[in-house]
């Protein structure tokens, strides 16, 4: 049955309208309280972050109005992929194929320039290996017969809803190996192990690099090979003495940016967006609805007319608010994830979380 959602954008959150769907909304919210009786709030305000009870959540949801970027209600019973939605998984396969060609027309078109410059080189690049593994999972039916959905797109949902629902390797593993039991002609991997070793193809993945336990250096290009910090001279693992595999004592998780902006850039559905902050200024004098209407935008553009002059040019926001993890602020640990958003993009897409690139977290 489709769920009513018209009552989240009406303007006016006194009408009837918007308390029948609102009220709607809470008996459906009644079945997916926690043990204390709390649901989350997909208010603006809150977001999905904090938990209420019902009766918070009407308020909230009264005042501040109902989150514009929470549009699939997962945390509310709506599923990520409803079962009889065959021609939306199909539409989102779609763009992942053409996602694909786009990056090969582009590696191949790169190729040609590369040959008619230089001396053809032999054997396939790494490049073209990544993507002809990308197409053969893109390509491989879940199950014989499964015309709507792929390995590739099987896995990349499902380890979608592990980091959104916090699942643990343990319980990931329990629940393909219930999946393999289940439907014994299907390719599902063995465990999260194997799914994680297929999807890192995909070329997203982070580069460890050790810290020093006092935060003084990494352990990085010319400090790479020292076994403890040429500043504080504290060891750089936990059992210096240790035989077989050391354990450092602090890890920096390094996202590398540019094979992000690559993959935005070779998909012709994500593209499109990178060029909007010249297109989609304000043009009410006084108003502003994005970075680009603003005075400091437009100091830098005076500043650096020819960074300026090419709309493509990537433009990015820097947040480094550090942190504690656990909500108990009498610990002394602390995070400090190193968060980039691309402000070329739309408004209604650059503050989305999905936009947000995680770039270093410590461990």
């Amino acid at each position: 049955m489709t769920i009513d959602k018209s009552w989240t954008t009406l303007r006016h959150r006194s009408c009837p309208e918007f308390f029948v769907g609102l009220d709607a909304f809470l008996e459906r919210c009644k079945d997916h309280l926690n043990s204390f009786g709390r649901c989350r709030c997909p208010c603006e305000s809150c977001d999905n972050h904090i938990f209420g009870s019902l009766s918070t959540l009407r308020a909230h949801i009264h005042r501040h109005g109902f989150s514009s970027g929470y549009t699939t209600w997962t945390y509310h019973g709506e599923p990520l992929v409803p079962p009889s939605a065959h021609a939306d998984v199909g539409q989102t396969t779609d763009e992942l194929h053409d996602y694909l060609n786009d990056v090969r027309q582009e590696n191949t078109a790169n190729e040609h320039n590369t040959e008619a410059e230089d001396e053809p080189t032999e054997g396939p690049s790494n490049t073209n290996d990544e993507l002809g593994e990308l197409f053969k999972l893109a390509a491989t039916e879940l199950y014989p017969g499964c015309d709507w959905m792929s390995l590739l797109d099987f896995l990349a949902k499902l380890s979608h809803i592990k980091v959104m629902n916090k699942w643990t390797d343990t319980s990931f593993d329990q629940l393909v190996g219930l999946l393999r039991a289940a439907y014994p002609t299907s390719i599902i991997p063995s465990s999260h192990y194997e799914a994680r070793k297929a999807m890192r193809t995909v070329g997203l993945g982070y580069v460890p690099i050790h810290a020093c336990v006092n935060d003084c250096c990494l352990f990085w290009d010319e400090y790479k090979d020292l076994q403890s910090c040429p500043i504080c001279f504290e060891s750089r693992w936990k059992d210096k003495n240790t035989k077989g595999k050391k354990v450092p004592n602090k890890v920096l998780r390094y996202f590398p940016l540019t094979p992000r902006l690559k993959r935005i850039y070779s998909s012709r559905h994500t593209a499109k967006h990178m060029t909007w902050h010249a297109t989609g200024q304000c043009k009410e004098i006084g108003k502003m609805r994005h970075p680009v209407d603003g005075t400091s935008w437009k100091h830098f553009d005076a500043t650096y007319p020819y960074f300026a002059a090419e709309p493509r040019n990537v433009r990015l926001g820097l947040a480094a608010d550090g942190f504690n993890p656990f909500g108990n602020m009498s610990t002394s640990y602390s995070m400090w994830p190193v968060i980039l958003t691309t402000y070329n993009i739309p408004p209604w897409l650059c503050m989305k979380e999905s936009s947000f690139m995680l770039t270093v977290t410590p461990r």
